[in-house]
């Protein structure tokens, strides 16, 4: 993979010009953004990749549900529906995708969670309901210029910051860096728990933020249990189990597992794997499956697994929550 990427290297220039000349487009006015009369709040990246958007938006939606009337929108990657979707009970993770079905099942009862590609018609479709969105969250929008955002948050990973990267196909910048200067705040996510001050200089150094943004550090915060459907267990009580992850990037887990000294086997699959029956005959060969909340949301369809599965939930820990609560909660209100 590694090879093609170089190979593909006089593409960089090409694709580099295509992405900053639509971008130009855009701030000059000569392709149409569209502005809401309420509160936008969009979390993406630059890259291609998790860099968190899942958690961030949890975190987003714990904080904001008491107050406001909240509505999440994502494109529902590769899920089998088509146009605008609204989850319900009889939602999951092929009718709006493993992320957004893991919004519905652990917020249903407090905000409204849609899918569509098309994010204005999203918007359109979420402000006929009832009851009406007073604030919508728009998970991995940074590029879907065709809405203008109020409020932008641009996530990056402490190992591999946008800041140090090229734009594809050789590096995973989705755009050119500069595309940064459209963001309110900028995350540095998945940082470790040993961050010191000095680092977090070099990396303030290297973003460079223009004086309208603020920049926090965040890391992960892995429970002390694990969940089923209906129950609960302390992840220290097994003495060994199976990890089975579709994600971006399973290290971080990985490594948490490995410092707590258990004893497992790690599956490792592509992000938003699609699970096929033989896989889960595999699986089923396995005594104890400890997964990632979101590749629970694939799996736990499947019954034969259902007194095997786990999944190991994540919360995002922010450096200055205060400060960043206040942030987000200042521009609602000002809207």
């Amino acid at each position: 993979m590694k090879i093609i990427r170089y190979i593909l290297l006089p593409i960089v220039p090409i694709y580099y010009v295509i992405t900053w000349f639509r971008n130009k487009l855009y701030d000059f006015g000569l392709k149409t953004s569209t502005s809401y009369n309420l509160p936008i709040i969009c979390v993406g990246n630059l890259s291609v990749g998790g860099t968190g958007k899942t958690p961030m938006i949890e975190y987003l939606i714990s904080i904001l549900k008491h107050d406001f009337t909240v509505a999440t929108l994502s494109r529902g990657y590769k899920r089998k529906t088509q146009g605008f979707v609204l989850a319900d009970d009889t939602s999951n993770a092929e009718t709006i995708g493993d992320e957004p079905f893991q919004f519905f099942s652990k917020f249903k009862n407090d905000v409204l969670v849609a899918v569509d590609a098309n994010r204005n018609n999203g918007i359109k479709n979420l402000l006929q309901q009832k009851p009406k969105p007073k604030l919508i969250l728009l998970d991995d929008a940074f590029q879907h210029r065709k809405v203008k955002a109020g409020f932008n948050i641009l996530l990056t990973t402490y190992a591999n910051p946008y800041f140090n990267d090229i734009v594809l196909p050789t590096g995973n910048l989705r755009e050119p860096k500069s595309g940064a200067k459209r963001a309110n705040i900028i995350i540095v996510t998945k940082c470790p728990d040993n961050l010191t001050e000095a680092t977090k200089q070099h990396y303030l150094n290297k973003i460079k933020p223009k004086p309208y943004q603020k920049v926090f550090f965040s890391g992960i915060n892995y429970a002390n249990e694990v969940y089923t459907n209906t129950s609960s267990r302390a992840l220290d009580s097994f003495k060994q189990f199976t990890l089975v992850t579709g994600i971006a990037n399973a290290k971080p887990l990985v490594d948490f597992l490995n410092k707590k000294g258990m004893n497992f086997k790690h599956l490792n699959f592509k992000d938003h794997y699609d699970f096929t029956n033989a896989d889960v005959e595999n699986l089923n060969n396995e005594s104890i499956i400890i997964t990632t909340e979101k590749d629970f949301m694939r799996l736990k369809q499947y019954t034969i697994l259902k007194d095997k599965l786990f999944y190991l939930p994540i919360t995002v820990a922010l450096n200055d929550a205060i400060t960043f609560n206040s942030l987000i909660t200042n521009y609602i209100k000002k809207q």
